[in-house]
C-alpha cells in the first residue's frame, strides 16, 4: 500500500509516542512497515502477528484511517461526544494558536492538552484526528490559512503581496527566514518484539544525532535560494546571512520580507540598517508567516529533501540541504503569486466572520 507523506508522518508520531497503547502501536508499525514496501510475511514475523492480522489492520487503516486502528473497545459503542465539542475542535483548528502556546500551528496532541487545560474538554488526540479528517483540516501542512490577530494586519499584508506583484522597477526582493532546529535522524534502527518483552517500552526506529539551523533567502524574482546552516540561531548569527544574502546586489535597492522575530529586530541589525538605507524590511503581520515566500520553499525542501532522510550526523544533514540547494538553483523558477491584497483581506474578514458565529453559537 501507498502512504502520502502526512500519512507517514502521522504514523510515524503515533508508534513512537509514549501515550499509546502497544497494541494501537503495532497496529500502526504494521501499516507504516507496508507503506515502505516491506513484505507481510517478513512485518509478521518482526511484530509477532499472523499474516491475517497484518491484512486486517492494513484494510482497516485503508478504510478508516488512524481511527480503524483504534479496533473495537470493550462495554458497547464508542461514546458520542456532545455537537459542541466537536464544533469547538473545528472553531480552534481553524484558528493560529494563542501567543501564550508557543505554537505555530496546533497537532492533534497539543490542540487535545489545550482544551483539557483551558477549557476542561478531555478528548482523545485520535478523537480530533478523526475530526481533522472528516473535514478535511490541515493545520500542519505549509500555506494553511490562519487568522491573524495583528492590528496593523491589512496594511502589513497589502505591503508584502504588492512587492510579491509589483516589484519596484530595478530593485531586489528577498524572502528571509529561519528553519530552527533541523534533525539528524538515523532511521535505521530495527523495532523488535523482544524490546517490548523486555523492556515494556517501544525502541524507536530513529536515533538524533543533533541539529543545524537553516538560514535562506529567496529571491522572488528568480526563484534562486541562498542558505547557510549554523549551530546557533541569534541577532548575530541573523545580521552575518543578511550581510552575505544582499551582497549580491550591492548597488540596487532591496526589499526584505520578514516575519517578527525578535532576532529580526536586535540593535545590531537596527544600527546596521541605518547605515545601509538601500535596504527596506517589511514585515509579515503577527501569525501570518505563510505571507513569507520563504515557508513554501521550506515546505518542498521538507518534503523532498529531508522528512524521508536518512543522517547519521549533523554534518551528512547540512551536505544534504546544501546539495538540494545547489540542484534547487539549477533549474530555479519564481513562485506564482496570484492573490491580491484586496482578496485575502476578503478572506480574512470571511474567516473571522465565520469563527465568531461558531463561539457565540458554542456559547448559547
Amino acid at each position: 500500500m501507498e502512504l502520502s507523506v502526512e500519512q507517514a508522518a502521522e504514523l510515524r508520531e503515533l508508534v513512537n509516542s509514549r501515550d499509546v497503547p502497544a497494541d494501537i502501536a503495532t497496529r500502526g508499525r504494521i501499516v507504516l512497515w507496508s507503506g515502505k514496501g516491506r513484505r507481510r510475511k517478513d512485518i509478521a514475523e518482526l511484530l509477532g502477528v499472523s499474516l491475517p492480522t497484518v491484512d486486517r489492520w492494513k484494510a482497516r487503516y485503508a478504510e478508516r484511517g488512524l481511527a480503524g486502528l483504534e479496533g473495537e473497545r470493550p462495554g458497547g459503542a464508542r461514546e458520542q461526544m456532545p455537537a459542541r465539542v466537536r464544533s469547538r475542535v473545528i472553531a480552534l483548528t481553524r484558528m493560529t494558536p494563542p501567543a501564550g502556546t508557543g505554537l505555530s500551528h496546533w497537532s492533534t496532541r497539543e490542540l487535545a492538552k489545550y482544551l483539557a487545560r483551558t477549557e476542561n474538554i478531555v478528548v482523545s488526540w485520535h478523537y480530533i484526528a478523526r475530526i481533522w479528517r472528516e473535514e478535511s483540516l490541515k493545520p500542519h501542512r505549509s500555506g494553511t490559512f490562519k487568522i491573524s490577530k495583528d492590528p496593523a494586519f491589512a496594511e502589513k499584508a497589502a505591503d508584502v503581496i504588492g512587492l510579491y506583484l509589483a516589484p519596484p522597477g530595478g530593485a531586489v526582493v528577498l524572502s528571509i527566514d529561519e528553519k530552527t532546529q533541523i534533525q539528524a535522524l538515523d532511521r535505521t534502527q530495527p523495532v523488535l518484539p523482544v524490546a517490548f518483552a523486555a523492556t515494556g517500552k517501544r525502541t524507536a526506529d530513529y536515533v538524533r544525532h543533533g541539529t543545524t539551523n537553516l538560514f535562506a533567502a529567496l529571491n522572488v524574482t528568480t526563484g534562486e535560494v541562498l542558505g547557510e546552516c549554523r549551530p546557533t540561531r541569534n541577532g548575530k548569527d541573523f545580521l552575518t546571512f543578511l550581510k552575505k544574502a544582499v551582497k549580491p546586489h550591492a548597488g540596487k535597492d532591496i526589499h526584505v520580507v520578514l516575519d517578527n522575530l525578535s532576532t529580526h529586530t536586535t540593535w545590531e541589525v537596527k544600527e546596521w540598517l541605518s547605515k545601509n538605507p538601500h535596504v527596506h524590511f517589511h514585515f509579515t503581520p503577527v501569525g501570518s508567516s505563510w505571507l513569507n515566500q520563504i515557508e513554501i520553499w521550506f515546505g518542498i525542501l521538507t518534503r523532498q529533501s529531508i522528512r524521508r532522510g536518512t543522517f547519521s550526523s549533523v554534518h551528512v544533514l547540512v551536505k544534504q540541504i546544501r546539495d538540494y540547494i545547489n540542484s534547487w538553483n539549477t533549474t530555479a523558477k519564481p513562485f506564482t503569486w496570484t492573490a491580491t491584497a484586496g482578496e485575502v483581506l476578503a478572506k480574512a474578514r470571511l474567516v473571522a466572520t465565520n469563527m465568531k458565529k461558531i463561539v457565540n453559537n458554542n456559547s448559547n
